[in-house]
């Protein structure tokens, strides 16, 4: 059951936040806004898509600063309870420093449980609209999808790979085709210089074809300066979307990752990379929390500036790393789970370290 003081500081800790979300996610509207209101003019983007955009620049943007808004929430209120000396006489009338922490590790559920559903559910469908806007109106003629070393696996037995792909043109470059029997064995091999999708013919087009078979251990090979044919896979699957992770709810994310990693995806880090850091952000919210905690309970002779400042600075250092991690996790052989595993281990050992000193 809740105390007073539980109800007292928890109530603080939410208003708080939402205040911090209402008064800044609307400045952030209205400087991308500005910045990008140019483009949208100029690319004749209609209002009622513009609207939805912004509805869903809200949803993703605030995702995103949901951490950040939470840390220094906490760390305002609770450095006005500081400098109030209203911690002093909570402390002074027995209330154990654990039990003061309890109220804000409630509120820490509370957001970290919403965060964790709009993150798994209700951010990737605006994910998928704020993207698909941007790339029509804001980045017009940007490529939007993966364009180097494609490497499918089609099913069991057929595999394709380019090495390049120009979606606005419909080409791929250095196209191999290979199809294995059940034995595991090459049953032929398909290369062409490059390979375009005729969408008036609904056939492919490839140029400087050859195939390399064995039949009874011979190899028979066919070449053509250029030949019209078809297969069973779509030329667009080729490559999807760069932020196609981003895109799916968690169930949709499991199927689509184990299907790329079926196929053989050369990106498949990058997928995995998100699916990590949805699950690890509730536990982020909880790290962060006890960190402004540690840090704000003490009242400073600076006051709320010194607190806040540190505040801003363990933010972005949080935020570098975060970045620095997931960048090698999507880019290099680094491991997505380590990449998500290593800023909330150390994170998580300041909180401690901190929470001990000012246990003291």
């Amino acid at each position: 059951m809740l105390t007073i003081l539980d109800k007292y500081i928890l109530k603080r800790y939410l208003i708080t936040f939402s205040v911090m979300i209402l008064l800044f996610i609307p400045i952030g509207i209205m400087a991308h806004l500005a910045e990008q209101i140019g483009k949208m003019q100029a690319n004749e983007a209609p209002l009622d898509e513009i609207l939805i955009y912004f509805g869903n620049f809200t949803i993703y943007i605030g995702s995103l600063l949901f951490p950040i808004f939470l840390f220094l929430s906490v760390i305002f209120f609770t450095s006005k309870l500081a400098s109030n000396t209203e911690i002093v006489a909570i402390l002074s009338s027995g209330v154990s420093y654990s039990r003061f922490l309890r109220p804000y590790i409630i509120g820490a559920s509370i957001i970290a449980t919403l965060m964790f559903f709009m993150g798994m559910f209700i951010v990737p469908n605006a994910s998928k609209g704020f993207n698909e806007f941007k790339y029509k109106y804001l980045k017009k003629g940007k490529q939007d999808r993966v364009t180097n070393n494609i490497f499918t696996q089609l099913n069991a037995n057929d595999f394709i790979y380019v090495s390049s792909f120009d979606p606005a043109r419909q080409i791929g470059y250095n196209f191999t085709f290979e199809r294995f029997n059940d034995k595991n064995e090459l049953d032929f091999k398909i290369s062409a210089a490059n390979i375009r999708y005729v969408d008036k013919d609904s056939m492919y087009r490839l140029t400087t074809y050859k195939k390399r078979q064995l039949i009874n251990d011979t190899a028979m090979v066919e070449t053509k300066r250029r030949l019209d044919t078809v297969f069973s896979f779509q030329i667009g699957d080729l490559t999807p979307v760069s932020y196609a992770a981003e895109t799916k709810n968690i169930f949709e994310l499991n199927r689509f990752i184990t299907d790329q990693r079926l196929k053989g995806a050369s990106n498949i880090n990058a997928y995995v990379l998100v699916k990590y850091k949805r699950w690890a952000l509730p536990i982020t919210a909880f790290i962060l929390t006890i960190i402004a905690v540690a840090v704000s309970s003490v009242k400073r002779r600076g006051g709320m500036g010194i607190n806040l400042a540190f505040g801003i600075i363990v933010a972005f250092v949080f935020v570098f790393f975060d970045k620095v991690f997931g960048t090698l996790a999507e880019q290099s052989g680094f491991s997505p789970l380590m990449a998500v595993l290593i800023p909330n281990t150390i994170f998580g050992i300041l909180a401690v370290v901190l929470l001990q000193k000012a246990k003291r």
